[in-house]
């Protein structure tokens, strides 16, 4: 069995990557998430793009620990925002992680766009970086509209406001397997399963 760090904390991406592993009957695979290590020092994101930004997670969990390490970076851009909040996603309101505040600000810079102007997508990049230093970096995007009310309890993040293309729901009110069948996480992640079955 081969350990796979996802340099995480975030339960829920954990979850998302063992189920889409089990799905696809890739075996000899264990993800262990940042909880399953030692502690050691993680660099702040600072890169302009989420490929950098997820390459430098990996390297780092990967210098760390000595296992292969997978992270990703993702986020929303929204087209009337000219790409906006995309790497700052997580902190757009100012507080990291505070969902709500970042999904309030976005639907108020959004309240005089039009309906047919409310495009945007989630992005999601994701990096493996074997102890060799060997690197592969993925990237896929999920394309809908930003609506003008949450709707769904489902999901994290930007989830209540995205309707994806082709669905009369939001990304919050699809299930978890849903949800990992189209989104641009479970895409990003699938792209990635080759090089997680030839470990």
């Amino acid at each position: 069995m081969t350990r796979v760090l996802l340099a995480s904390r975030n339960a829920k991406k954990l979850a998302e990557l063992r189920r889409i592993l089990a799905a696809n009957q890739v075996d000899g695979v264990e993800i262990v998430g940042l909880a399953d290590v030692p502690d050691f020092p993680e660099a702040p994101e600072t890169g302009a793009t989420f490929e950098e930004n997820a390459l430098a997670k990996a390297r780092d969990a990967a210098a760390a620990t000595g296992l292969p390490a997978i992270a990703d970076d993702s986020g929303i851009a929204i087209d009337a925002l000219n790409g906006m909040p995309g790497v700052l996603s997580a902190r757009w309101s100012g507080t990291h992680g505070d969902d709500k505040a970042n999904l309030d600000l976005v639907l108020a810079q959004l309240g005089d766009v039009p309906d047919d102007r409310r495009g945007g997508g989630f992005v999601c990049a994701i990096a493996l970086v074997h102890p060799d230093g060997t690197e592969t970096t993925l990237r896929a995007d999920w394309r809908g509209i930003i609506t003008r009310e949450p709707a769904g309890t489902n999901g994290f993040g930007y989830d209540p406001i995205f309707r994806p293309d082709g669905h009369d729901r939001s990304s919050a009110e699809l299930t978890p397997e849903e949800k990992d069948a189209i989104s641009h996480r479970g895409q990003a992640l699938r792209l990635l399963l080759p090089h997680l079955a030839a470990l």
